[in-house]
């Protein structure tokens, strides 16, 4: 799953986000691209629901779902 994620700017940012994520799965993996604004997470049952409210409650704002 790809979402794309506004208000990422610096490393602080991947590891706040990555972090919010491993909290709900710790088996996912999460890859951060900033200058495309995406989050990028493989391995996980984690439904697109619960990873918008984890990427909101981490002070960031869901755009959308990426796709390709």
């Amino acid at each position: 799953m790809k979402f794309i994620v506004d208000n990422m700017s610096c490393q602080h940012c991947v590891k706040t986000i990555t972090k919010a994520i491993n909290d709900i799965d710790p088996k996912a993996k999460v890859t951060v691209d900033l200058a495309k604004h995406e989050v990028d997470i493989e391995n996980s049952t984690i439904s697109q629901e619960a990873v918008i409210v984890a990427i909101d409650k981490a002070g960031f704002q869901f755009v959308g779902v990426a796709f390709g």
